[in-house]
């Protein structure tokens, strides 16, 4: 016994150095880490614009961003391991058993005060599956917050506290943001409060990756000023005091700072909060295509005449930019007056829109350059706008859905239904009902069009299964049933 309890101890202590975890069995690490094999950056001093870099003073940005800058302490339960395969593989024998027994584990991060009546912007990993959500001010008050919304696929979340007359800070435009520029970042690394660290803008646009999500938007502002765990959520601020990003990650070797940090810029999180406010859900324009960047080996094989701009490796089958005019093969190098010459920056300006917006997009097809209108839609492949009751059912599914075409009608010979053009988290992949399936009724209730799918839940009497009937990609007819 005193051997294997040696082997489970080195175990342990090496899984701990190897995640470099800031507390490891008491405290959640609140910065997004990426493990890069690279050397460290030499730091550049920066001359700011008119000012010797020795002249620079960040006294009044400071002054007006710490007071506006939160501590967020969280309290997450630990799910505990009953068994040894499960302790060290993560394979659970029973997965109803032992479910909410585990361990309140604290986690750290920051946030930023955006009104004077207690809207805080944060990430959405700071607050990822929290019980309790505890702010705390500069002057020490502390609140008990609630979270309005969150958005996975920017890590972007809202908080709530009750209380007025706070100091806050306004969003500024992230996309005048400039290479070299000064910037702060403010936050509670290590719950070390109203910690102030300088650096300059090392990129912008940048795609790393870290959001696992399909439809994820990444478009970080690159910095080298110094951001730890529990800056996360914190703000990065202008010479002015001006709000400009909502750090997030860092890109370290050893799991804290190497002089790689990453915000999500204003822009991107203001659009995201204004949503969740009014809707209680993002709002997500779509222009119906699959994208890459160019490689210098694209450029070759299909002599294009540059790297610069976005390649349209496919479109979505009824999509805004299907309907537009674009084709496969195109290279997007515009929207609207901006240029954009990679993925992130097309991310970045079509994520900053709603559903039923228009934009101009400009591409570069056989030599020639054409300017199409588009109308952006949502994932369901309409311009509609919806709140987050009307879309719970359709979360829960975990999928996207169209109408069948006039085309689909006569092939299957149905008079209407809905197909499932994507399956993600959700029902869906847990029924395994595959994509292409075609529901043409959930109990008995007719399935015309998305909406329909939300009202028809909304009929289910308490306890009531859900029976989906359809048609599979092959024509045969099938139910799938189950409860919620």
């Amino acid at each position: 016994m005193k051997k294997i309890g040696q082997l489970l101890l080195v175990a342990l202590l090496g899984a701990g150095v190897t995640l470099g975890a800031y507390k490891a069995f008491w405290e959640e690490p609140q910065v997004r880490t990426i493990i890069e094999q690279a050397p460290a950056p030499v730091r550049q001093v920066a001359q700011v614009k008119g000012a010797p870099a020795d002249k620079v003073s960040f006294v009044q940005a400071a002054e007006k961003t710490v007071n506006s800058v939160v501590h967020v302490k969280t309290a997450t339960r630990a799910q505990q391991p009953q068994s040894p395969l499960e302790y060290f593989f993560g394979m659970p024998q029973n997965p109803h058993r032992g479910r909410g027994r585990g361990r309140l584990r604290m986690g750290s991060g920051s946030g930023v005060i955006i009104s004077p009546d207690g809207f805080i912007v944060t990430n959405n990993h700071v607050i990822e599956r929290a019980e309790e959500i505890q702010v705390v001010l500069n002057n020490e008050d502390e609140y008990e917050a609630e979270i309005v919304g969150r958005d996975p696929t920017t890590d972007i979340a809202l908080l709530k506290i009750e209380a007025e007359e706070l100091p806050y800070l306004e969003f500024s435009n992230s996309d005048k943001i400039r290479v070299g520029e000064w910037v702060l970042a403010v936050g509670n690394p290590f719950n070390l409060t109203s910690t102030v660290t300088a650096g300059i803008v090392s990129a912008t646009g940048r795609n790393i990756g870290i959001i696992d999500k399909r439809t994820a938007i990444e478009s970080f502002i690159q910095t080298d000023a110094a951001v730890n765990p529990g800056n996360s959520g914190g703000a990065l601020v202008n010479t002015q005091g001006q709000l400009v990003g909502i750090n997030s990650a860092i890109s370290s070797q050893t799991g804290t700072y190497e002089g790689y940090a990453f915000a999500v810029p204003s822009n991107i999180a203001q659009k995201v909060v204004e949503d969740l406010k009014e809707y209680g859900t993002v709002q997500r324009g779509f222009i119906g295509v699959s994208i890459s960047d160019i490689s210098a080996r694209m450029e070759e094989e299909l002599e294009l005449p540059s790297t610069k701009g976005v390649y349209v490796a496919g479109l979505t089958e009824n999509g805004a930019a299907a309907e537009a005019g674009l084709e496969k093969g195109d290279v997007i190098i515009a929207v609207g007056p901006k240029k954009v010459t990679k993925s992130s920056e097309l991310q970045e300006l079509i994520g900053s829109k709603r559903p039923g917006d228009k934009v101009s997009v400009t591409v570069r097809r056989d030599g020639e350059t054409y300017t199409y209108e588009l109308v952006l839609r949502n994932a369901q492949g309409t311009t509609d706008l919806v709140k987050k009751e009307d879309k719970a059912f359709v979360n829960l599914l975990g999928g996207q859905f169209r109408p069948i075409t006039k085309e689909e009608s006569q092939l299957y010979g149905l008079a209407y239904g809905v197909k499932v053009t994507g399956v993600k988290e959700g029902i869906l992949s847990e029924q395994q009902i595959p994509e292409g399936y075609i529901i043409t009724s959930i109990n008995q209730n007719p399935i015309r069009d998305v909406d329909d799918i939300n009202a028809a839940a909304r009929r289910l009497r308490e306890e009531e299964p859900v029976v989906i009937f359809g048609v599979l990609p092959n024509g045969r007819e099938k139910y799938f049933a189950f409860d919620v």
